[in-house]
């Protein structure tokens, strides 16, 4: 059994990751990130999910690297955009570098846990928009994973070349209910259906043919 660490965000994505990695048989510990972001609700459906499924989970508060960068996910004076991910107002929901400090944390976490690899959730939906979901991005990150430290730490990526509609698809089939994950970057009661997680989320769902069961405002 290998030990892991699953960078999990509380999202679609890495809730997939998280329970695909665990059906592997691996020894996953769970490690999630406060950064700042105004979403931070899906901490809370980390937090609970983790427990009910006997993961070991950390909460890290990085909330001080918003002193050195800006993006509309962490700032309350910039409004969330809304519409696709392919839009180029999308662009401001970049948090600059955000995968390499997560990546960076997650790798030292790996090897002070005698760990063998950090999986997370990017995947073929993001390249558009995220630098930092590209392959060749992940490529140089596992490169530098693997000779940064005594003991070489493989970045996993299951579902890189994927979309969100096939890592939807591949849940589903393992049975996994989505109710228990979070996806708006509008950190409110209810998703508002209109930023691009939640219209790129909608999408997964209308293509496997089957409703989201999270409720949306009016």
């Amino acid at each position: 059994m290998a030990k892991v660490v699953v960078i999990y965000s509380g999202g679609m994505d890495s809730f997939t990751v998280l329970n695909r990695a665990i059906r592997e048989g691996h020894d996953v510990h769970a490690l999630s990130f406060n950064y700042g972001q105004r979403h931070v609700k899906e901490l809370d459906v980390a937090a609970r999910v983790t427990s009910e499924l006997g993961v070991p989970h950390k909460i890290v508060d990085i909330t001080s690297i918003n002193e050195l960068l800006t993006s509309s996910l962490t700032s309350s004076d910039d409004a969330i955009p809304e519409g696709h991910y392919e839009e180029d107002s999308m662009k401001s929901t970049v948090v600059p570098n955000r995968n390499m400090i997560l990546l960076s944390l997650a790798i030292g976490y790996a090897v002070s846990l005698e760990a063998n690899a950090v999986y997370y959730g990017a995947h073929s939906g993001d390249h558009a928009i995220y630098p930092d979901c590209r392959p060749e991005f992940v490529k140089r990150m596992n490169d530098v994973s693997l000779i940064a430290n005594y003991e070489p730490i493989a970045i996993e990526v299951p579902y890189l070349e994927n979309n969100k509609a096939q890592i939807l698809a591949d849940g589903l089939a393992m049975g996994l209910d989505y109710s228990q994950t979070w996806t708006c970057y509008n950190g409110r009661h209810q998703a508002c259906g209109k930023c691009g997680a939640c219209v790129e989320r909608l999408e997964a769902f209308t293509a496997n043919q089957t409703r989201d069961p999270l409720p949306y405002e009016k």
